[in-house]
Formats: structure tokens, C-alpha cells, sequence
């Protein structure tokens, strides 16, 4: 074997181990840690500060990406009716703003006042948290149980573009199982959306 050849077989090869050891991160049953991250109201939120939860519906979301607005209606609606029953939701903006302006911290104050979000809704300063999480979409769902385990991962539902037609409330679905002591029937769903926005 040539020189050349062996060099070309060695970068294959560490190309694949480099790939294999990419942390996709959390799967369902991981504890994910805590976090500390900039609300709009310019308060610093962090799991741990949710005394009384049961759990979290954790979406990582923004607000240029139309499959984000698509769905902020939605997603006011599951914080209405789970937060009262312990699972609030936590939205994470993940985007770089420098790569996406429409996702700048005063971006988020102005759309959070303008749809009166009733939850926490987080910039994630130094993409820090969403690679943790492995997040690769906007919106991407994570449900934690009260001791932080990831119970679900994935879509809000089957159906971005209208409410009316969904036929699988992913997100419901799985909270309805955890408030009534059991685990969800479906747990990993293919998040529909907007890439992450990040520096190259």
C-alpha cells in the first residue's frame, strides 16, 4: 500500500471515530442538569426556581422561524393548561443573533410582549444549553419529570401548519401519561422546524 493510500485510509478512519463521538445529546431517561439563562423580563430563570413543578415542557424555540410562529399559539395554549398541573413551559431561543438578527434578546422582549407569553421565555447567551439538550430544531420539545429526566423528546404534534388537523398531540399526550403516574406510550418524535442558528 502507497503512502498516499495509507494517509487517506487514516483520515477515513478518524473521520468516522470523530463522527461517532459526537455527543448527540440527551436521550430519553437521561437527568439533564440545570441551567441559569436570561428571561425577557431580564430576570435570570432556572429549573431549580420551579419549587412546585412536576415537571418541565422545555421547547427551544425563536422568532423568525415560521414553524416557531406557526406553533406560539400552541404552545400558549400547553402552558395555560399544564403549568396549573405542574408543567410549566420554559421556551429557549437558541439562535445565534448574529447569525439571525430576528432572534436578538430585544427581538424576543418585543415578540413576548406583543403574544402576552405567559411563560419564561430564555435566551440561550453563548449556545450553551441547546447542544447539551441536543436541540437541532426550532421548535424542539423536551419533557422533564421532576427529577429532570428526559421523558419525551421531539414534535409538539403531527401537524405544523394547522391545529385543527392534528391528529397526535405528542406533547399532551405525553404530559396527560406522566400527571396520571405513567410513562409515556410514545417518547421520541422527529422534531419539524427551522435549523439552529449558530456561528460557523
Amino acid at each position: 500500500m502507497s503512502r498516499f493510500m495509507l494517509l487517506i485510509g487514516l483520515l477515513f478512519f478518524a473521520g468516522l471515530t470523530a463522527e461517532a463521538n459526537v455527543d448527540p445529546g440527551y436521550k430519553v431517561g437521561d437527568k439533564a442538569t440545570d441551567f441559569k439563562l436570561k428571561n425577557v423580563d431580564g430576570k435570570m430563570v432556572s429549573l431549580s426556581d420551579y419549587k412546585d413543578a412536576k415537571g418541565f415542557i422545555i421547547i427551544f424555540t425563536c422568532n423568525h422561524c415560521p414553524f416557531s410562529i406557526a406553533y406560539e399559539d400552541r404552545i400558549i395554549d400547553l402552558h395555560r393548561k399544564y403549568a396549573p398541573k405542574g408543567y410549566p413551559v420554559i421556551a429557549i431561543n437558541p439562535n445565534d443573533p448574529s447569525v439571525q438578527p430576528d432572534d436578538s434578546f430585544d427581538a424576543m422582549k418585543s415578540r413576548a410582549s406583543e403574544k402576552g407569553f405567559p411563560f419564561a421565555y430564555l435566551m440561550d447567551e453563548g449556545q450553551r444549553v441547546y447542544p447539551q439538550y441536543g436541540a437541532t430544531r426550532t421548535p424542539h420539545v423536551f419533557i422533564l419529570d421532576k427529577q429532570r429526566v428526559v421523558q419525551y423528546i421531539g414534535a409538539i404534534d403531527d401537524n405544523h401548519s394547522d391545529a385543527a388537523a392534528v391528529t397526535k398531540p405528542y406533547v399532551e399526550q405525553a404530559v396527560d401519561a406522566l400527571l396520571a403516574g405513567r410513562a409515556p406510550e410514545e417518547t421520541f418524535t422527529r422534531a419539524v422546524g427551522c435549523t439552529i442558528k449558530a456561528k460557523k
